[in-house]
């Protein structure tokens, strides 16, 4: 029984993007081992690193992450004394996420992450740049 050439699993876009999903946030792990926090953790940490402070719904937004799925994590975080989490005086259905000092402070060791996934991933910086273009845009018409 012959398979059609389209269900191969050699020829799906899934796949190569869910292992190299894997294999990238791999990569990751040693550092973040160190730092002691997850890669769910650090994609958190890297949003409050650009505004500090941010609702759940804005994170939830950034992250393209449910609010059921990131409140357990922030949880976590804020148990750590990575974040803090308060209801936000002008609506108290919102929960306003801030980093603490700690949280603040593994923003330094960050670049040591992107130095060791360069080296890892094997490919120019001109080709990081254009994979990224193409995976912000197949994420962008994915995410209507």
């Amino acid at each position: 029984m012959e398979i059609d050439e389209s269900l191969k699993l050699e020829n799906q876009l899934c796949f190569p993007l869910y292992a190299a999903s894997r294999l990238v946030t791999k990569c990751y792990q040693p550092v973040l081992d160190t730092l002691g926090i997850t890669y769910p953790q650090y994609l958190v940490l890297m949003v409050l690193w650009e505004n500090d402070s941010v609702n759940l719904s804005l994170l939830s937004e950034k992250l393209m992450l449910q609010s059921n799925t990131l409140t357990p994590l922030l949880k976590r975080m804020q148990e750590t004394g990575l974040v803090e989490r308060v209801r936000s005086l002008k609506d108290e259905r919102s929960i306003v996420i801030s980093l603490t000092e700690k949280g603040m402070a593994l923003k330094e060791k960050a670049p040591a992450l992107r130095a060791q996934l360069g080296e890892q991933l094997g490919i120019s910086p001109e080709e990081i740049i254009q994979l990224k273009s193409l995976l912000d845009k197949l994420i962008q018409n994915l995410a209507v």
